[in-house]
């Protein structure tokens, strides 16, 4: 299992979570759809032959952006992050991706 950790801006939340949820991440037991979310502040300096959602190149650009994690079962982990990338507004969207332990070990 996998936990996910993505930054998205407040306008894209609903919609990139939608798409990660659908591809099968947020899945823990009985239920699904599950994640943590805080909101924060984002900032970023689009480079010459950037092509941003938001902003210019050159200038500094800070907005609200979610922080969302959730978990993923390695079979959904690459169609979770080919949504995320899809959904997501941003060229590059920032994410982490960290390999977890099974739990019922401990």
């Amino acid at each position: 299992m996998y936990k996910l950790v993505f930054f998205v801006p407040e306008s894209h939340l609903e919609i990139v979570k939608t798409a990660v949820f659908a591809a099968g991440a947020g899945k823990l037991g009985n239920y699904d759809q599950c994640c943590w979310q805080v909101l924060g502040r984002g900032q970023f300096r689009p480079l010459p032959g950037a092509n941003p959602y938001c902003g210019k190149a050159g200038e500094l650009e800070c907005l609200p952006e979610y922080r969302v994690e959730l978990v993923c079962a390695d079979e959904y982990i690459r169609p979770a992050i080919a949504a995320l990338r899809a959904a997501h507004p941003y060229e590059t969207p920032a994410f982490d991706l960290s390999l977890l332990v099974d739990s019922e070990d401990f």
